[in-house]
């Protein structure tokens, strides 16, 4: 007990004389168990996420499976490794870019819309991030925590497309991949698909060439392939790039989202 009186009497001559209105003028003359409405402070429960799953209607012909490739630029500088791939070999793709992207990189914009024929371009925020409308944590990333917010997410993503010279985005896909049902809903109402996938290429660009190279190549008919077009020092890119020659060597057929029809689960699509 005299330890505990000490303790107390050190911390009050030590706290700074503007918190001391708010702790109690003498200690406790006894120390009980806690009440449970003290200890246990209620907590905010953690929404439930999705990452919804996107496949697209099948060749359904022997050798030349269809396959959709996504590449998402969230931030940072293009992937030249990647970008130049697909206009040398003419390979379409789906490209989903934040404003912040944008601002970065014109060069490779001017080359996206350059090449109409090739590069499908869509939304993927303002800000980077993450499309759930309660406060949560993904991968680190504060989501938007709000509608409100998730709005002004995709809102502000459009908005930096069309001021770009980009036609107006008719999908959406939200930083992470993942978000919750009421989020999907108001994303929904404002016009958007929301674009999920099937095959997880190059693991947020973070695996290595090798793996990268192989997961790409496992693609099947009707898969629908996520990547990153915007870490060109990481080793992912020189895996992604090297997949898309092998792949179109074996007869694939490579479209964009706008060119096929598709069913997304978790009611990203209908």
């Amino acid at each position: 007990m005299n330890r505990i009186l000490l303790a107390s009497a050190f911390l009050l001559v030590s706290i700074p004389a503007a918190f001391a209105d708010g702790i109690p003028s003498a200690a406790p003359t006894a120390v009980g168990p806690v009440p449970a409405a003290v200890s246990q402070a209620p907590k905010a429960s953690a929404p439930k996420l999705v990452e919804p799953h996107l496949h697209i209607a099948r060749s359904n012909l022997a050798g030349h499976a269809r396959i959709a490739l996504t590449f998402d630029a969230c931030m940072g500088q293009a992937d030249e490794r990647i970008l130049s791939t697909l206009v040398r070999e003419g390979i379409p793709a789906t490209i989903f870019v934040t404003a912040r992207w944008l601002k970065r990189n014109p060069a490779a914009l001017a080359v996206f819309l350059q090449n109409p024929d090739l590069f499908e371009l869509e939304n993927h925020g303002e800000n980077h991030i993450p499309a759930v409308d309660a406060p949560t944590l993904i991968y680190g990333i504060a989501s938007a925590g709000s509608p409100q917010a998730v709005r002004q997410e995709v809102e502000g993503g459009a908005a930096a497309m069309v001021a770009a010279g980009i036609p107006a985005p008719h999908w959406f896909r939200g930083s992470t991949a993942k978000y919750d049902l009421s989020a999907i809903g108001e994303i929904r109402a404002m016009g958007y698909r929301i674009a999920g996938y099937s095959v997880n290429g190059d693991g947020g660009s973070l695996l290595g060439a090798v793996i990268t190279e192989k997961r790409i190549a496992s693609a099947r008919d009707g898969d629908v392939v996520i990547s990153h077009v915007n870490q060109p020092t990481h080793a992912a890119g020189e895996g992604v790039a090297k997949a898309l020659v092998d792949l179109k060597a074996k007869g694939t057929q490579f479209v964009r989202l706008e060119d096929v029809e598709d069913t997304g689960d978790d009611k990203t699509t209908e």
